[in-house]
């Protein structure tokens, strides 16, 4: 038997040929581990702060009378948003725009929900449109679409305790997972919805063709979580869906992206009653033509008014 020593000496300085393939195998693996780590970080980075898209408006032009409403949100600077009003007093709908988007792009919605007088509400993300920073694909924008919520629930023409919020994917992540904590949501729109950010990160590592090579998916997943490290307790939101009883919600699965319309549909079965499902042929409202944006605003409107009706005075 090979003394301890022996062996030790043999691995650090290998004279026979098998021991050299072995430590040479050995070297490329971990090189070839570090060089993935080190893409995949870089990767996730560009992931994380996507190029910013904004469309901006002319508030004293714009069709519906809009408000500049500035809010803070804790440890993330001030958001500034657009106030479209309603009836008063009416409920208040808050339009989450998905990733890669901004509020500027949901105009037409906006303007859908405002002609049944609803007050609607959008503003950017971090990282999108016209707030700086980084996405955190749900965490962190939860936080924003709460410390919104606060600041609308303290204007006198709306009211307080009855708010809707549509989302998408990124928008409809951070609207659940506000909602779970939050009984003032009382009707919600999720398209495209996922269960936890990390999903997000390997569909952005999967379209940007690196997903194939070995290893480089969870590599990115777990760079993400060390930059989210403080949210490692984080359940997905599946595992809350209790907390949403007796909250109407439509849950919209697009058929031209799969994987995201797999996930909702199996949100969908989970989440508690009431619940409805809408399955369409082309998901994304900012990409869509103008004949699929009327019928999904229609869709969008009717659930809105079922489950969370506009009523109140009209504006003075």
């Amino acid at each position: 038997m090979a003394r301890p020593f022996s062996i030790l000496f043999e691995l650090r300085y290998p004279t026979r040929w098998y021991t050299k393939l072995a430590m040479a195998i050995l070297a490329l693996a971990f090189f070839a581990v570090l060089a993935t780590s080190a893409i995949a970080a870089f990767l996730v980075y560009r992931i994380i702060k996507p190029q910013r898209t904004s469309s901006e408006i002319n508030l004293e032009s714009f069709p519906g009378r809009p408000d500049a409403v500035e809010f803070s949100v804790p440890g993330r600077g001030t958001r500034e948003g657009y106030f479209f009003p309603g009836l008063r007093g009416a409920p208040t709908i808050i339009l989450c725009h998905g990733y890669e988007s901004s509020r500027g792009e949901l105009l037409t919605l906006v303007s859908a929900l405002q002609d049944h007088q609803y007050n609607v509400f959008l503003f950017d993300f971090a990282g999108h449109g016209a707030s700086s920073g980084t996405t955190t694909f749900g965490y962190k924008e939860a936080d924003e679409l709460r410390a919104a919520i606060d600041t609308l629930a303290a204007r006198k023409d709306v009211d307080p305790t009855s708010f809707g919020v549509w989302g998408y994917n990124l928008g409809a992540y951070a609207a659940l997972r506000e909602a779970e904590h939050d009984t003032r949501v009382k009707a919600l729109v999720l398209d495209s919805v996922y269960d936890k950010p990390e999903q997000m990160v390997k569909i952005g590592v999967e379209r940007s063709g690196l997903g194939g090579f070995p290893l480089m998916v969870s590599s990115a997943e777990t760079s993400f979580d060390y930059m989210n490290y403080s949210y490692r307790s984080e359940l997905p939101l599946s595992r809350k869906l209790g907390a949403m009883q007796g909250v109407p919600i439509l849950f919209i699965q697009a058929i031209d992206d799969p994987e995201l319309a797999e996930i909702t549909r199996q949100m969908f079965l989970k989440a508690p009653e009431p619940r409805e499902q809408a399955i369409i042929p082309h998901g994304n409202f900012v990409g869509m033509n103008d004949d699929d944006k009327r019928v999904y605003e229609n869709r969008v409107v009717t659930f809105f008014l079922l489950r969370l009706p506009a009523t109140g005075k009209p504006a003075k």
